[in-house]
């Protein structure tokens, strides 16, 4: 593991976030490694949509077309369950 250090970190920000792994019951380092481990996951997960959008994979719906969608499967299903 490395050490990563941040300078000149305004002491509000500091209480702050030291408040917050308290009620957390966590220790303000442990809070911030879960909050670093959590944005590098994210930025993995935007990378890989990034790739599948470049090689144009994927399908990007029109605005309501998925809740009509839905809504269509459940009235055929109502239906079915009516009969």
């Amino acid at each position: 593991m490395v050490n990563v250090q941040i300078r000149d970190v305004p002491e509000q920000v500091r209480d702050v976030l030291a408040d917050v792994a308290r009620s957390r019951g966590q220790s303000t380092q442990a809070y911030l490694r879960n909050l670093l481990e959590e944005e590098a996951r994210r930025a993995g997960n935007t990378a890989l949509l990034d790739d599948v959008r470049a090689v144009g994979g994927g399908y990007a719906a029109q605005p309501g077309e998925t809740a009509r969608e839905i809504e269509e499967i459940r009235g055929d299903r109502d239906r079915r369950n009516t009969a």
